[in-house]
């Protein structure tokens, strides 16, 4: 924490003080977006350089100035489609960070509690050196990477390479889990694949935006001064908004929906069911183009305006004019982010915005479309190049012919790609780390130490003695400050690279200065990591050939080629001078495609999709065979959900319901706008709430309160009106790099740890708080608890982190679970030959069971040869096997009993499911070790014991019937 604020000024001369006027100048229209050229200057610059914003997500195209090697002025690019010139608040302001305090010039090392300048080269050889103890004593699965929303696509791509083809490990994340992990899981689930369909061309000529939990005014400037530009002029949209908050979105809408936080699934079924009720969807292309609508139909039966209106407290009027408007419309463009996303039941409310213009027939054509929309500049190409939940160019891990097209790009052995599941996301990353099997975490770009939910359990992982923590990034901030290594990185502005927005439109933004100090781009930190750890391909070749950013480009069009991202048709030349480009580009869509599936066909073929789905109430993964009974070949699928109330509702002890989110000067937790004049017009949080709230707290507008809930407490202004009855709002921007006043400030404070199940974002929009006034007396009554952590992190020193004797002293559990399942197999040779022939005395079953011991003896064979070669643990003694067969097959069964030999037929079903879930831990585990004959090996007995298992329910049903109907005489 600094010990003083920096007073910020806004530049010299711009073209409006966008820091007040935040949308500008109105230009009326319909059809075509007129151009109008922003900028903002502190002097004038000798020369312009391309670029474009990475402040939000909408990704607007400008150029750089730059005077005396310095970056002095930003101006808007009036050729990019994005944004015809504009530049919102943040784009105009933001790029004064570049020259703030606290910026990182030098690597650090902790070295006897305290971060101390350093070499890069010593720093880069004491994160080797800890990488390879760690690989040598607990393998490569202990190490973590979490990264950014903010990197460029080849750096990405580098560092995709390095986790997965140079480590081979499973355990890499992206803080846009946080904000569009969910964004990617429902179109994966509709559409086949990630890739917004829509286009904010859209906007120009739709008649209807429907805008769910997406507040645009505040979170993408110039997205909404465009709508505004439509909904003033000659031929407005209809405008639907549902959002909790009177946002200003909210203000401009013709129909505002303020559901309860965490309703949104129940208010999207009661729109479906009123426009299923009155015929409004076209039933042409519902059958020709998607699968699954008489099960929605079904579903959402139940779901009538008055049953939706007790659950979310809409009024019923206001969900029947909208299910009219959005039913009854000739075009629409639909989109959401955070109000759904990070709300309970995320990515199942997702997908029904994406059936309604399903249902309707209206996705890829002119104002019409989804854009399940990205919070973040370079969120898309995180997911794309496979650094959070994803595989490289939108790769099904569950597709082995994907995974061998991966393989052999990268020429690596099919074996070390870790494609055993979902990469790991942040939650159980921390989790892993707090079990202690997690002891290198890598965060690149983002700060976790105010980002991540409930931050006292957070801090106490991140700061944990035996946790080496490395910390890539530009500034000063919460985790760099509790890092064992900082390193420095170049930003916008100081490296040349590509990224994509919420629309596919790909920039390209070139290196207009040098970084400061040492700074070195992302890319040449991840290239000099991958050098120094030898990593190689199977040809003995180096892993990563290539070591620029064009380079590194070039290589990415070759792994998107012919996958739903494809860049191949893209070049860094293509890229100068103009517009950016909407993916994919290739020989047949030379100059960019603007929507997706414009013809009606979706990647949903098994061969081609992404996925093969989730049940979207439990979150169980779909297997090949029963996403192949769905039979989508090439169509969306309609998906189904029932509403269910979130975990933790409101209480007499905590009455309100918790949301946070973004405000419209800052972005995530400040680390840029904090340093410059944003920072003025919002300086602290405040939580809002509505007045007969405040009323029942004692509390009145601009009062100091106390914000409790059951994970923590923040201290804050109360402000009144905004918002529904119930319900709280909190900004999320606010941590402790520049506080002064001790209070504890982060919204993650009070946060739980929920998330959703398909996505796996956590669910900041939930959890039930209380408001109480601030006693008297000097404060702070709510205290911080970084300088806690501080103290902690204190104690550190990195060269000492990770002792060889403590990672010794450790026993591996691979041989105890294969030592269970092997003994499991032995015991049911035995079961078969010596209990099941005397408690079983059928002829069909005597008959059967000489060849069920022979499918057993072959399984128990195959994996023999696995156990020799790793061994069995026997530590714990007694074999759970032994326990479960004394059990499930007692000596005093009665043969003669029709029902006790349905028992015994139960108790083998029961045994063969014990097997069955020992292989099935085993299965990822072989394929963890990259061991061929192990993971043969335990695909073989799964096979074997499916086999026994349908031999043995076949039996179970045809004695059922008789055996309980038919009244069996009293035994005396």
């Amino acid at each position: 924490m600094v010990d003083q604020v920096e007073e910020y000024k806004a530049p010299r001369d711009q073209s409006r003080d966008a820091i007040e006027d935040i949308w500008g100048a109105r230009t009326p229209f319909v059809h075509e977006w007129p151009t109008r050229v922003d900028h903002a200057y502190e002097e004038e610059p000798e020369k312009w350089v391309q670029s474009a914003c990475v402040l939000c997500s909408n990704g607007c195209g400008l150029d750089i100035g730059v005077k005396d090697g310095k970056i002095v002025g930003v101006k808007g690019r009036a050729t990019d489609r994005v944004n015809k010139g504009r530049l919102g608040p943040k784009g105009l302001n933001g790029w004064k960070a570049m020259y703030a305090k606290g910026r990182l010039t030098h690597p650090l090392i902790r070295k006897n509690g305290k971060l101390v300048q350093a070499t890069w080269d010593e720093a880069m050889q004491l994160i080797v050196d800890k990488a390879k103890e760690l690989i040598t004593h607990l393998t490569a699965h202990s190490i973590a990477f979490y990264t950014s929303g903010q990197l460029f696509l080849e750096e990405y791509y580098a560092l995709a390479m390095v986790g997965k083809a140079g480590l081979n490990t499973l355990h890499m994340d992206g803080n846009t889990r946080l904000c569009t992990a969910t964004a990617a899981a429902a179109m994966r689930e509709s559409f086949g694949s990630d890739g917004q369909p829509g286009s904010y061309a859209d906007i120009d000529v739709t008649e209807c935006l429907f805008m769910v939990g997406h507040n645009v005014a505040a979170t993408q400037t110039v997205l909404w001064s465009r709508i505004l530009d439509r909904l003033d002029g000659p031929q407005p949209p209809k405008l639907i908004v549902v959002d909790p908050r009177l946002s200003e979105t909210a203000r401009r809408a013709t129909v505002h929906l303020a559901p309860r936080i965490g309703t949104n699934l129940a208010l999207l079924n009661g729109i479906q069911h009123i426009m299923f009720q009155n015929g409004w969807y076209n039933r042409e292309y519902i059958d020709k183009h998607t699968v699954g609508f008489d099960e929605l139909m079904e579903a959402v039966q139940k779901y009538t305006p008055n049953y939706v209106e007790e659950i979310t407290g809409v009024p019923r009027r206001d969900i029947e004019e909208a299910a009219r408007i959005v039913g009854t419309t000739k075009s629409l463009l639909s989109s959401a982010l955070q109000g759904v996303y990070q709300s309970h039941q995320a990515t199942a409310s997702a997908c029904q915005i994406n059936n309604i213009n399903l249902v309707r027939g209206l996705i890829g054509l002119p104002g019409s479309g989804v854009l399940q929309m990205n919070g973040q500049p370079t969120a898309q190409n995180n997911r794309e190049t496979g650094c959070d939940g994803e595989f490289p160019g939108f790769r099904n891990h569950q597709n082995p012919k994907h995974m061998q097209e991966l393989a052999d790009i990268w020429n690596i052995d099919p074996i070390k790609l870790p494609h055993w599941n979902q990469p790991t996301h942040i939650m159980n990353l921390l989790n892993f780390i707090e079990q202690g099997s997690i002891r290198m975490f890598w965060i690149s770009g983002t700060n976790p130490m105010v980002s991540l939910p409930y931050l006292e359990r957070t801090r106490k992982i991140l700061t944990s003695p035996e946790l080496f923590v490395v910390v890539q990034d530009i500034y000063e901030n919460e985790t760099t400050a509790i890092a064992d290594v900082v390193l420095p990185a170049a930003q916008w502005g100081e490296k040349t690279g590509c990224f994509t927005n919420a629309d596919r439109t790909v920039h390209l933004s070139q290196k207009a200065v040098e970084p400061p100090g040492e700074a070195k781009p992302d890319l040449d930190i991840f290239l000099d990591f991958a050098q120094r750890m030898g990593f190689k391909d199977k040809d003995g070749e180096d892993l990563i050939p290539w070591n620029t950013p064009e380079q590194a480009f070039e290589a990415w069009k070759k792994l998107s080629a012919g996958r739903p991202c494809d860049y191949s048709g893209l070049s860094y030349e293509k890229l100068t001078g103009g517009s950016g480009l909407q993916w994919p580009v290739n020989e047949k869509y030379p100059a960019g495609k603007e929507r997706l599936y414009d013809d009606g066909h979706f990647p949903t073929d098994a061969e081609e999709c992404e996925t093969f789905g989730h049940d979207l109430e439990t979150g169980s993964p779909y297997s090949l065979d029963e996403y192949k009974a769905i039979n989508p070949r090439g169509r969306a699928i309609l998906k189904t959900c029932h509403y269910g109330p979130p975990p933790e509702e409101p209480d007499e002890e905590y009455p309100l319901r918790l949301s946070t989110g973004r405000k419209v000067h800052h972005f995530h937790t400040r680390t840029k706008t904090g340093r410059t004049a944003l920072q003025n017009k919002d300086p602290e949080p405040e939580v809002r709430i509505t007045q007969s709230d405040a009323t029942k707290a004692a509390v009145s507008d601009g009062d100091m309160v106390i914000v409790k809930s059951r994970r923590g407490e923040a201290e804050m202004k109360v402000r009144v009106g905004g918002i529904s009855e119930g319900q709280a709002f909190i900004p999320f921007h606010f941590g402790y790099f520049d506080s002064k006043t001790g209070r504890a400030t982060a919204a993650n404070e009070l946060t739980t740890v929920q998330w959703d199940p398909i996505s796996k974002q956590p669910t900041f929009k939930a959890g039930a708080v209380r408001i109480e006034k601030v006693p008297e007396g000097d404060g702070p009554h709510a205290q911080e608890k970084q300088s806690a952590a501080l103290e902690r992190a204190s104690e550190k020193d990195a060269v000492k982190t990770t002792s060889t004797t403590d990672l010794k002293e450790r026993d591996r559990q691979l041989e105890l679970w294969l030592g269970e399942t092997y003994e499991a197999l032995v015991q049911l040779i035995a079961i078969y030959t010596n209990l099941l022939p005397l408690q079983i005395p059928d002829t069909e079953i005597v008959t059967g069971l000489p060849r069920l011991r022979e499918i057993a003896e072959d399984a128990r064979d195959k994996l023999q040869a696995v156990v020799d070669k790793y061994g069995e643990n026997r530590q714990r003694g007694r074999h759970r096997a032994h326990v479960l067969r004394e059990a499930l097959f007692p000596p005093d069964n009665d043969p003669s009993s029709p029902y006790q030999v349905l028992e015994a037929l139960q108790g083998l079903h029961l045994y063969l499911s014990h097997i069955e879930g020992g292989l099935i831990a085993l299965g990822p585990a072989s394929h963890a070790v990259w061991d061929g004959d192990f993971v043969e090996a335990v695909g073989f007995a799964q096979k074997s014991v499916r086999r026994m298992q349908d031999w043995t329910e076949q039996q179970m049903r045809v004695r059922s019937p008789q055996t309980l109907l038919v009244p069996e005489a009293r035994r005396r």
